[in-house]
């Protein structure tokens, strides 16, 4: 399973859901569910814009969670 961490890095930064979905071009419905691991798909584009906004690689942003 794919993990998706970018509400973690929002955390950290003390940066909230609003200001991101500012700087998206995407619906808040999506981002909620894209920051609540509730998406089956995204985009390439709006990874890429992740990728900018928060200055992260998808690396940093993905996280596999192997089921034990």
């Amino acid at each position: 399973m794919i993990k998706i961490k970018v509400k973690e890095i929002l955390d950290e930064r003390k940066l909230t859901k609003s200001w991101l979905f500012n700087q998206m071009d995407m619906s808040y419905q999506n981002l909620n569910r894209l920051l609540n691991n509730e998406t089956k798909a995204i985009k390439y584009k709006n990874i890429e814009l992740l990728c900018e906004i928060l200055n992260v690689t998808p690396n940093e942003i993905f996280e596999i969670i192997t089921d034990n």
